[in-house]
């Protein structure tokens, strides 16, 4: 009998059955030790900091698209603040709470400390989904950013001032211009080739990193700092899409950017007041990192752009004509016609038997819903229930998402004769980085078997293409907004008119500028 462990040797086979089972016995005995060698940051993190820190934006078209843009998001915050829900969500955790030197709320009482007030400024501005918008591989608002920056910029000023510059720095309108270029860019070209949404996460990841970047250099972190920061915004948890589609949908997406800004300033403040450690390759680690745990183990892709500038402030997307999901825009705008068409044939929606709507596939994705539609974040992201409005009533506005306007069975009715199908012309045309157009087309069949032209409308009124024709609309949108908000204090209007249109606008303090909001 051989003792447990040992092994009977015979001649030179027994020496080799030896050292087969010593190696064996040596890989169980031996666990593999992972080397603790510490890498550098992860590239693109090291590409960000030195973009925010680094580049000055020179361009001119991306300064005035910036101040429209900048307006645009004020206004649409004002308008956010005719509803209950938004107001409730916002309002300090602890009633009364004033934080002294805090930032400032358009439209509000309130001043809080810049967290809670990125919070709240990004909600409102994100509430009614009327703020721009950038659509690629993955969609976005990147002036969901100006929660965060904002939020700092106020609370930075109104400080500096209070303490004699001891503490804190003084802000312009034009630095919020520029660090609103520089979000921009961020959030839009890494959008530009890579799909969160295909692996089930939210773009606000994409809100939260961009917004560390600039508001790390608005509080005057390193560098190296703005990499650490970064670090951490991408090892947060990170938002799944769950809430933006059906059987889910409801009004976390109204408020999620203004979540992701608010823990952007967060961390950023983290960084600020104590080391809280870079995390060198979050993106790259194997196992751990973000690309094998949250990316499918395939690393971001830069295809149609390698380097941050100005080019997603240059073509950024508004929303002038309709409060709506902005692939349906050019629909709502087809489905207006449609009904113009219909009105001089002496007929109605009440005529119509069906309608095909040629789409893009991203459409399909986020918008195409039939079923009934439980809230206000259902409607506002149906395809069928924004092309149904137009026709019903010829308007979209955003009391038209309300139960009241909604319990109309009329809407549903007419839903459901629609039908989607996707185009792939229409998608191929989507992605060209020299179109980016978002076309829908409406064929209408009536009752009586007529079917009329297919209505084709390529690039809403807020595209690059069509920016002469959008900007005068654009600042009646700003009046209307402002004007319905300060009803009661019309020298409130001219006076935020006034300065908004003076040379001297992008100079002045931003701490000044939105005092006159609030």
């Amino acid at each position: 009998m051989l003792a447990k462990g040992c092994v009977r040797v015979s001649g030179r086979q027994g020496l080799f059955g030896v050292q087969i089972r010593m190696a064996m016995l040596s890989s169980f005995n031996s666990p593999k030790i992972s080397s603790n060698d510490r890498p550098k940051p992860d590239q693109l993190l090291k590409d960000i900091a030195s973009y925010v820190h680094n580049t000055k934006i020179i361009s001119k078209e991306a300064f005035q698209t910036a101040k429209l843009c900048f307006l645009d998001s004020l206004g649409c915050g004002l308008a956010a603040l005719k509803y209950e829900q938004p107001r409730g969500i916002i309002k300090p955790i602890v009633p009364g709470t004033v934080v002294p030197n805090g930032t400032k709320v358009i439209g509000t009482k309130y001043r809080m400390d810049p967290v809670n007030g990125a919070f709240a400024i990004g909600t409102l501005i994100r509430w009614l989904d009327y703020n721009d918008c950038w659509l690629a591989a993955e969609w976005g608002h990147p002036s969901d950013n100006l929660g965060g920056i904002l939020a700092i910029a106020d609370y930075m000023t109104r400080l500096s001032k209070a303490t004699a510059g001891d503490d804190g720095r003084l802000f312009t309108v034009h630095d919020v211009l520029e660090a609103m270029i520089k979000a921009h860019e961020i959030q839009g070209i890494i959008a530009l080739d890579n799909a969160f949404n295909e692996v089930g996460l939210d773009h606000i990841v994409l809100v939260k990193v961009a917004t560390t970047a600039v508001v790390s250099k608005m509080l005057n972190l390193t560098e190296e700092q703005t990499v650490e920061a970064l670090s951490q915004a991408f090892v947060d948890g990170q938002s799944l899409r769950t809430y933006r589609h059906a059987p889910n949908t409801g009004s976390r997406k109204s408020w999620a950017a203004g979540d992701a800004g608010a823990r952007a300033v967060k961390l950023s403040f983290l960084v600020k007041n104590g080391e809280v450690g870079t995390i060198p390759s979050v993106l790259t680690a194997e196992t751990w990192g973000f690309y094998d745990v949250l990316f499918n183990s395939k690393p971001f892709e830069f295809k149609q752009r390698k380097e941050f500038g100005s080019y997603v402030m240059e073509n950024i997307l508004f929303k002038i004509s309709f409060p709506a999901e902005f692939h349906a825009q050019t629909a709502a705008e087809a489905a207006l016609k449609g009904r113009k068409i219909l009105r001089k044939m002496g007929k109605s929606y009440k005529d119509i038997k069906s309608i095909k709507i040629r789409t893009q596939e991203a459409a399909l994705k986020i918008i195409d819903k039939s079923g009934p539609l439980y809230n206000y974040a259902d409607r506002d992201h149906c395809l069928q229930y924004m092309t149904a409005i137009p026709l019903i009533y010829g308007r979209l506005h955003a009391d038209d998402y309300h139960d009241n306007v909604a319990s109309n069975p009329e809407i549903d009715e007419l839903r459901a004769k629609m039908y989607c199908v996707k185009d792939e012309k229409f998608t191929e045309d989507y992605h060209n980085p020299d179109k980016r157009a978002i076309p829908n087309g409406l064929t209408i069949e009536l009752n009586d078997g007529t079917i009329l032209d297919e209505i084709v409308v390529e690039y809403p009124i807020g595209h690059k293409f069509r920016r002469k024709e959008a900007v005068p609309l654009l600042l009646e949108k700003f009046y209307r907004h402002i004007s319905e908000h300060f009803s009661g204090d019309l020298s409130k209007v001219e006076a935020i008119m006034s300065k908004s249109s003076e040379d001297s606008f992008e100079y002045m303090s931003i701490d000044e500028y939105i005092d006159y909001y609030c």
